[in-house]
């Protein structure tokens, strides 16, 4: 996907102050003398208050701020600054104590700290016919998260601490070019210098025996790449062909430095049957690199392992083909079949599971041993109906049937034919928009969304109950033998807006109302199973056996509850 600011202002200064029940914001649009303009805009919001009065454990406050300078130098030159950044904060409620599904999230949740920013600059040269692009930019990332054992922060009872950073320089050019035959080509490679730094302390138990894992990782790595890509219309452009080829390596190891080891071709087609109807098909094969965290974990020998394991790019092979109609012009109606097939996945050494069945929970991801063997699939259709003026409304409705599957790995320490469900795998996801203008200013509109009940994995409940496992972790651990074998029930929810706006002379007010999960439904979740306590919070130890917790079941109700917002909009 590609995103894109619009252009600021270029004749008049605009400003646009937000104060809702959730955040605070300011935007200012407008000129820098005659050849430039300008956007930027800062945000915070205030949801640890709203948080904390519905007394959850946990207190998130987010700030965002960016900028963009767009200068026109001359009709052939123009050049445009940009600049992301972020201060994310995420506290724990210890007052937030009372109930049994209140403590459990404190018990295990982290507190986390983070940091961005990115900045850049495109300059773009124009020819009669074709024009040049020079991009250079930078991003860093910086993420602190730690924990300690109840929440006591005394170093001998931490847990978990974890310090990365991440920083990205890059370099990209590109040429397009129009040809007087109808050609339209693309060209162009891009260098990209990363660092990568990583500070981890965790304990873990493996087996039957608690152990800590404690390194300092760094990593400089080069990054190069290469693509090119020509489309033409034919038959009075009836049919549109595109072609593309793109090539990705790095200096980590021999089994990513060779760009012939990640060659990626990608072909699409579109043929128009007759001006409101179409068939469209792509296909393409896709590399990304795995995450830092993985390549820059570092075992307790001190070793690079995922290194020595030839961790690989992540491949991908998509083919999507399906028709496009179009009954007026204003509306539109499609249906897509996909596939994707994945190669080389990471594949966790000790969980024995693919890593795409992690990463849905808070805590860091992929710093573990892995081998780049897991291969899986996702397939399925999707429906798509908009139209801009249905008795009198603009309504977008999507449907996904959707599978998402890697393959099982049996006792024999080899993949099997058969697939199992991913974390992933919600099979149905359907979203209905519909907003509509009405007299004197007013609008109206909901999002009412559906989704399929997701896989989960049962606990293993031996394990948790041993002492020195629950202590480490501070909450369940899974059965992989049972690896997503039971699912959820399906999620649904409503939410609705309200827009009243007033002109005045040289600006204007807009109030609103917004109300998420207006029926208050409450989405279903697995239950809890954790040690039972005294009168004084301590956890009890089973009688018959020292080394367990005596355990209970807490049946979960549920999560979700009605959240009401309300806004004001000025711009002058």
């Amino acid at each position: 996907m590609e995103f894109k600011q619009k252009d600021g202002n270029s004749e008049k200064l605009e400003v646009q102050g937000t104060l809702g029940a959730s955040e605070v914001a300011l935007t200012l649009d407008g000129p820098i003398g005659e050849k430039s303009s300008f956007i930027f805009s800062v945000r915070r919001s205030y949801l640890q208050l709203l948080f904390e009065a519905l007394e959850l454990p946990f207190l998130p406050t987010y700030n965002d701020v960016q900028f963009k300078i767009k200068t026109r130098l001359n009709d052939k030159n123009e050049i445009t600054f940009i600049g992301l950044g972020a201060l994310d904060q995420f506290d724990l409620n210890l007052k937030a104590n009372e109930t049994e599904e209140q403590q459990y999230i404190l018990n295990y949740l982290p507190v986390n700290e983070q940091w961005n920013y990115t900045l850049g600059a495109v300059y773009k040269h124009y020819r009669e016919k074709s024009y040049d692009t020079w991009v250079v930019s930078r991003n860093y990332l910086n993420n602190n998260s730690y924990k300690y054992q109840d929440n006591n922060e005394v170093d001998s009872l931490k847990t978990f601490d974890y310090q990365s950073t991440e920083s990205e320089t890059k370099f990209r050019y590109e040429n397009t070019l129009r040809t007087n035959n109808g050609y339209k080509l693309n060209l162009g490679v891009g260098l990209e210098y990363t660092q990568y730094t990583n500070q981890t302390f965790r304990k873990e138990f493996v087996g039957l025996v608690p152990v800590d894992l404690n390194y300092n990782s760094s990593l400089d790595l080069w990054k190069w790449s290469a693509f090119g890509q020509i489309s033409k219309g034919y038959f009075q452009n009836r049919l549109a062909l595109s072609f593309g080829l793109r090539v990705d390596a790095n200096n980590y190891s021999k089994s990513m430095s060779n760009l012939l080891d990640q060659f990626s071709p990608r072909l699409s087609a579109s043929y128009k049957i007759r001006s409101e109807f179409s068939l469209n098909f792509n296909t393409g094969r896709y590399y990304q690199q795995p995450a830092y965290t993985t390549l820059g974990f570092i075992n307790n020998s001190g070793d690079l392992i995922n290194k020595e394991n030839g961790l690989r790019y992540i491949s991908v092979d998509h083919i999507v083909a399906g028709f496009e109609y179009l009954p007026t012009d204003q509306s539109v109606i499609s249906l897509e079949g996909f596939y994707k097939y994945y190669r080389n996945y990471p594949f966790s050494v000790n969980d024995s599971i693919a890593l795409a069945n992690k990463g849905a929970d808070y805590g860091t991801f992929g710093d573990e041993e892995v081998l780049s063997n897991a291969e899986g699939r996702a397939y399925g259709l999707e429906f798509l109906v908009r139209n801009r003026d249905l008795w009198g409304f603009n309504v977008v409705l999507s449907y996904t049937l959707v599978r998402s599957e890697f393959k099982k790995f049996d006792k024999n320490l080899e993949f099997s034919s058969k697939y199992v469900s991913t974390s992933w795998d919600s099979k149905h996801l359907l979203n209905l928009t519909a907003t509509r203008d009405l007299k004197r200013n007013w609008q109206v509109g909901f999002k009412w969304r559906f989704v399929g009940g997701s896989p989960y994995t049962p606990f293993d409940r031996d394990k948790t109950s041993l002492i020195s496992a629950w202590n480490v972790r501070g909450r369940e651990y899974l059965d992989y033998s049972q690896l997503n074998s039971v699912r959820l029930d399906p999620f649904h929810q409503l939410d609705i807006r309200i827009d009243k706006q007033y002109f005045y002379n040289k600006w204007s007010l807009m109030f609103y109302v917004d109300i998420q999960n207006i029926y208050n439904f409450k989405s279903d979740e697995q239950d809890k199973y954790i040690p039972q306590s005294d009168n004084n919070g301590n956890f009890i130890i089973d009688p018959d056996n020292p080394d367990r917790y005596l355990m209970k079941t807490i049946v979960s109700d549920g999560s979700g509850t009605i959240l009401p917002s309300l806004g004001i909009i000025i711009q002058f």
